[in-house]
């Protein structure tokens, strides 16, 4: 039991460096303990789909795993995932000891009848933040406009994703002008699923006192902006209102203090609001989060799974 211990420790800590756009010269073998593949036919995963007319990058593209069949009344639900790797790393195509962790998110939700786009935008210091969002949008505008032509819900889209993604997810659904730039409403989003994320009050000086560093969202949300507009500029509560979606938080009670005081924060804030929010707590770190979101029986992926398949969409 020890040695099972200290390798899912090993394991979670390879993935941590992984998702953090870290590398290492040994082999992540002990991720295959925290891995579970889930099966999906070849022809019922795409990849790399453009969703942005006109460019070829490779970071304009998504991956899409489509449902073997659909439900018995309708179309399939659709979940859009963005990946994590502090705004400066990661790709949907991420592969750690032959373990595609950002696809089997795909091919698990696709075999629970959930249509799932997993996708990829450009990454910084090559692009602002700004750009980041703009990226995500023009991802779930293409969703929405052609995810029919496979049998998916245009009416029945969820944008949820890991860390850096769920805090993008969460501001790409917030402002209600990332949306209306690519001409799409809050309305079209049945529900916001933000996982393990942090930075969504970048003004909040609580936040910094349990241990979050400002410099550190400073690096990465400043911008060029000569004064401190990037705090209230780039934080998704400032744009919170009762059209907001509904929202699914959720964090690992094994994650840091301050990332889980900012789901808190937000999980308040959007009820003050008016909005529909709840908090979910996982016994998980901000590595395992990932692996966990493509099990059945264990939390977070068992929430995700009722949380779409009750939604009022």
């Amino acid at each position: 039991m020890k040695k099972r211990q200290r390798l899912l420790s090993l394991a979670a800590c390879a993935l941590a460096l992984a998702l953090t756009g870290c590398t290492s010269a040994f082999e992540w073998a002990g991720i295959r303990l925290l891995y579970d593949e889930a099966p999906v036919a070849p022809e019922r995963v795409l990849l790399d789909i453009p969703y942005l007319a006109g460019s070829t990058l490779e970071k304009h593209r998504l991956d899409l795993f489509l449902p073997r069949e659909p439900p018995q009344e309708g179309a399939w639900p659709v979940l859009i995932f963005v990946h994590g790797g502090g705004w400066t790393a990661g790709d949907k195509g991420l592969m750690i000891s032959k373990a595609d962790v950002y696809r089997n998110i795909g091919r698990f939700y696709a075999d629970h009848g959930i249509g799932t786009a997993v996708i990829n935008y450009r990454l910084q210091p090559r692009v602002t933040w700004r750009e980041q969002v703009a990226d995500i949008a023009h991802a779930v505008a293409w969703v929405h406009a052609n995810v029919s032509r496979y049998g998916g819900d245009p009416g029945a889209l969820y944008l949820s994703g890991h860390s850096a993604g769920a805090q993008l997810s969460a501001y790409v659904a917030l402002d209600p002008g990332v949306l209306r730039a690519v001409d799409l409403a809050q309305s079209d989003l049945c529900g916001v699923i933000p996982v393990s994320g942090a930075g969504y009050d970048l003004a909040d000086q609580r936040t910094y006192e349990l241990g979050a560093e400002r410099a550190y969202y400073e690096e990465r949300f400043r911008a060029g902006d000569p004064g401190d507009d990037w705090l209230r500029d780039a934080s998704a509560v400032t744009y919170l209102s009762e059209e907001s979606p509904p929202f699914l938080l959720i964090h690992g009670s094994r994650e840091w203090k301050s990332l889980q005081y900012q789901n808190r924060l937000l999980d308040q804030a959007l009820r003050d609001s008016g909005g529909d929010s709840r908090l979910l707590v996982a016994t998980q770190t901000h590595a395992s989060m990932v692996l966990a979101l493509t099990r059945e029986n264990k939390l977070p992926g068992a929430a995700v799974l009722r949380f779409i398949r009750e939604s009022d969409c």
